[in-house]
């Protein structure tokens, strides 16, 4: 009885949206609703990590270690789109191990480490990134932003380059590199939220 009640309620979930089910999670502190939400996207987290691990024990050490890291991060990060936010942190979680291990614990500024588990790239690559609309009000914040984090935010997002390439590109020391694009970004999410333009 109690097994086809769980599948009843497991099944009802799964037609609600990511952000309804985030939502849900977080007035309630339910943790069936983030079961749901977090098996989604398992498959993508063990992808992830076995990719940059390069090891299946590891792998799966990694998608437990976030799982259980995860029911208290969705409480404290202002996630847009869940799938890129848990993403984020998944590489952001490999990269930390991989350092840890080779001994390099100082975090030096010359991997793409921003916010831990931040969502928010004005380059996405989404249907809404594709609207005429989207387009125009990005380009019309970018030129509102100083030069030193225009070029930092275009370095970072579109061509994809680490702190270190950014510095070496333009000049910059890598701790300005980190204060420019972050303030970028920063300026880019205010000028579009006055806009109008959904994040």
């Amino acid at each position: 009885m109690f097994r086809i009640r769980l599948f009843m309620v497991r099944e009802s979930l799964s037609t609600y949206q990511d952000a309804e089910l985030l939502r849900l999670y977080r007035e309630t502190h339910r943790s069936d609703y983030l079961v749901e939400l977090y098996e989604r996207y398992t498959a993508l987290v063990y992808g992830v990590a076995l990719k940059y691990l390069k090891n299946i024990s590891d792998a799966q050490d990694a998608v437990m270690q976030i799982w259980e890291d995860l029911f208290q991060k969705v409480l404290h990060h202002d996630i847009h789109i869940f799938k890129s936010w848990l993403y984020t942190c998944v590489r952001n979680h490999c990269l930390m191990e991989l350092r840890l291990r080779s001994g390099n614990v100082t975090l030096e500024l010359d991997d793409k480490f921003m916010e831990f588990c931040d969502d928010f790239n004005p380059y996405r690559e989404d249907d809404e990134y594709k609207q005429k609309e989207w387009r125009k009000a990005l380009e019309n914040c970018m030129e509102k932003l100083p030069e030193t984090q225009r070029i930092c935010v275009r370095y970072f997002f579109i061509e994809e380059q680490s702190y270190k390439e950014i510095g070496e590109n333009s000049g910059f020391s890598l701790k300005s590199v980190k204060s420019y694009i972050q303030n970028g970004k920063r300026n880019l999410r205010l000028c579009l939220e006055r806009k109008g333009v959904k994040l």
